[in-house]
């Protein structure tokens, strides 16, 4: 009954208009309908037909409502009269059907449709609209309407468009406005079928700077096809545009409508030039001397990524350098305009849509802006995570790689210094985008001290240098901060972040490069801004990801020795960073062996037992418990069996292990211990400690399970029950048992 009596009064030709309005927008939202009675066959005024024809088009075309509809907007565009219904409330529905079904239209609708648009954009009147008058007060003997003017107030001495200005407007300007909103759409959709088709073909010979000439001449000819008559058209438009775009506005609504318009005027001669090479060389006049008027002209940035797009699509057939326009776009504009989320949207989506496009000259310039580029991350991340997820993959290569890693890692510190430099820099007229409840003068000093100038320039770099800087004393520095909204967003998206990079990375790194970047998790663990909890997420991350870079190279223990051994040898690497210190304990068990390495040697296995059994025995018994906080039980575990697994590897060493076990176990079984572990926690030390004895006790088989043969990893040994591996681990299972029955208590 509800939805009868929506339609019932939508079609109801006495209903006021906001209910019609609103009825439509009920029943578009309760879309889909089985039984729908509406038809756009019948209704008495393009306004109402719109809004039966956008709850039809809100079906999905299961019954042919979109052909339905399109033939009705087409029988009402037949008709030529000048009192015939108004067009303009039909012109967005017409534009929703070409996109939802663009091949629906037959070639008579086609042409008809782009000699209306022709005549819209063209021939509206240049003489402003009458005021709206009725009542007891109004009279006939009202003033004339005025010309239509310029936004710098002169008066238009050219055909209207959208940037024409008047104090009213008649019904074909506004049609004017409409037709060039949806003619972007409609060029795409009646151009040719790609760039390569024959008709583009035939024209890409007229390419030549006086053959060029000879084409617009004869293009202007009305006797021209409708469609290539609506891109001449759209041309002059297009120009026209360009050129109000020039004038200084009265009035800052039509300083805004002009940078809008801007945009869609270069994207548009993008169209027109991808469909017809003649008008090439026509363009490029006037873009370049717009390129060079939007390094001067404020506020009129967003139209650098059309015209990136322009130069883009057809520089080299124009044969130009568009360098400049690049390194504006990716360095210039976001080291000044990162705080756009408009702006920053639409780079990276250019980046992103063209990477096919690019060239390798291109992609190096655009890996080398890439600390510009995270300027928009750092300050809109939650929005752009995903767009440079899907970037990083071709920002990263083997020379930029470490840097970036550093710049993600850094990135919250990023947030909080551009923070300083918007209030640092920003006039008090200006709209606050930062937090103003927060107040850190401390902040604002440091940011201003000489300092500290060096480790912010290099923060705030606007390409890569290929060196790096540690920043540690800027996190002390900008501390105060770590807690702002904005840093703590952009603390959250860093992990997801890391996981996109390294799976980037780790496609195309060599040895030498595998090794930089354990080394630098290493080094980094340590070293991150404090935002609450975004160590603990970084660290999980890091972990996870050396064990990745050990499996990639096997070799990496063994050439890394010195390091890794410093690193473990360290009580206070536990405690800071558990999770890194646990994964590079296992890798240390896993790697550290002839088997992955023919360069490992017995005296290289004994540093490390050492050091690790030295390390083990300070966390569990030589220290007062109150000294440090607790070891957690993980990293105990970690190092149990990792001095196992080395023991299995150089045999003297079991009878040292099998000592210290022994007391690991026995300690497990302490009350004391309990208090200091969770009952679980103690539970898991007491039951690996036990486990590992039992396999010490069988040296080869302690090796055949720590040390596996390389050909075990091969799918036979895993299937077949009758070889060597399943044979083994039944093997192993029983004695561990039998031993395991054997034991006191």
């Amino acid at each position: 009954m509800c939805v009868d009596l929506l339609q019932t009064t939508l079609c109801l030709p006495t209903s006021p208009e906001q209910l019609q309005v609103l009825c439509a927008a009920i029943l578009r939202e309760m879309s889909p309908f089985n039984d729908l009675a509406l038809s756009c066959d019948h209704t008495p005024n393009t306004r109402q037909l719109s809004l039966v024809a956008s709850v039809l088009l809100a079906q999905g075309d299961r019954k042919g409502e979109i052909r339905r509809v399109s033939q009705r907007i087409f029988k009402i565009l037949e008709n030529r009269q000048p009192e015939g219904p108004s067009v303009r409330p039909l012109l967005p529905i017409l534009s929703k059907v070409i996109g939802l079904a663009p091949g629906i239209l037959m070639e008579d609708q086609t042409n008809l449709l782009s000699k209306r648009l022709v005549d819209w954009l063209r021939y509206a009147s240049i003489q402003q609209g009458l005021p709206y008058s009725g009542g007891f007060f109004s009279t006939p003997r009202t003033r004339q309407p005025g010309p239509i003017t310029e936004v710098d107030g002169a008066v238009a001495a050219d055909f209207f468009t959208v940037l024409s200005t008047g104090q009213h407007f008649t019904e074909d300007q506004w049609v004017n406005m409409q037709a060039f909103s949806m003619l972007r759409k409609w060029l795409l959709h009646s151009g040719p079928e790609d760039p390569g088709s024959p008709d583009a073909d035939d024209k890409s010979e007229l390419e030549g700077s006086t053959l060029s000439v000879l084409s617009a001449a004869s293009t202007a000819s009305r006797l021209l096809p409708p469609r290539e008559r609506l891109r001449e058209v759209a041309f002059e438009y297009c120009q026209r545009l360009l050129e109000q775009s020039n004038r200084r506005a009265l009035r800052k609504g039509d300083s805004d409508l002009q940078k809008a318009c801007l945009v869609e005027a270069v994207s548009v001669l993008d169209v027109l030039c991808r469909q017809d090479p003649s008008f090439l060389y026509r363009t490029l006049s006037c873009l370049k001397a717009l390129h060079r008027r939007l390094g001067e002209d404020p506020g009129s940035e967003r139209a650098l990524v059309p015209l990136a797009q322009f130069f883009l699509n057809h520089g080299e057939a124009a044969a130009m350098d568009a360098e400049a326009v690049y390194g504006q776009l990716l360095r210039g504009l976001p080291s000044e305009r990162f705080h756009s989320p408009t702006l920053a949207f639409e780079v990276i989506h250019f980046c992103t849509h063209n990477l096919a496009l690019f060239d390798p000259h291109f992609l190096s310039l655009l890996r080398l802006s890439f600390p510009s580029l995270f300027k928009f991350l750092a300050w809109n991340s939650p929005p752009l995570t995903a767009e440079f997820v899907a970037l990083l993959p071709a920002l990263v290569d083997a020379g930029t790689a470490v840097e970036m890693l550093h710049a993600l890692l850094d990135l919250p510190c990023l947030t909080a210094a551009l923070d300083l430099q918007l209030r640092s820099t920003q006039t008090p007229s200006e709209r606050l985008l930062w937090d103003v409840s927060l107040r850190i003068p401390s902040c604002l000093e440091a940011f201003q001290d000489p300092q500290f100038q060096g480790l912010f320039r290099h923060l705030l770099r606007t390409k890569a240098s290929g060196s790096t800087e540690r920043l540690t004393p800027l996190h002390q520095v900008l501390k105060p901060m770590a807690s702002c909204a904005r840093v703590t967003q952009c603390a959250e998206a860093v992990p997801v972040l890391l996981q996109a990079f390294f799976s980037a990375v780790t496609q195309t790194a060599d040895g030498a490069l595998i090794n930089q970047l354990a080394l630098l998790l290493l080094e980094r663990s340590d070293s991150l801004y404090p935002v609450p909890q975004y160590e603990a997420r970084v660290h999980g991350v890091l972990s996870s990801q050396l064990l990745v870079l050990c499996k990639l190279k096997p070799s990496l223990v063994v050439e890394l020795s010195r390091e890794l051994l410093e690193f473990v040898g360290s009580v206070s690497s536990i405690h800071s960073r558990a999770s890194v210190f646990t994964c590079v304990v296992w890798a240390i068990g896993e790697y550290l062996s002839v088997t992955c390495d023919k360069r490992c040697t017995a005296e290289q296995i004994n540093k490390f037992f050492e050091a690790l059994e030295a390390l083990l025995f300070e966390v569990t018994q030589s220290r007062p418990l109150a000294d440090l906080p607790c070891c957690p039980p993980e990293v105990v575990t970690a190092l149990m069996t990792t001095l196992t697994k080395l023991a299995s590897r150089s045999q003297d060493l079991i009878p040292r292990v099998s000592l210290f076990l022994s007391k690991m176990r026995t300690l497990a079984q302490n009350s004391a211990t309990s208090s200091v572990h969770s009952e679980e926690g103690a539970e898991s030390i007491r039951t690996r400690a036990s486990e590992l004895l039992t396999l010490l006790k069988m040296p080869s088989v302690a090796q055949f399970v720590f040390t596996p043969p390389a050909g075990v990893c091969q799918p036979r040994y895993h299937r077949d029950t009758n070889v060597a591996l399943p044979l083994a681990l039944r093997t192993v299972s029983r004695l561990v048992e039998k031993e395991a029955g054997l034991l006191p208590g």
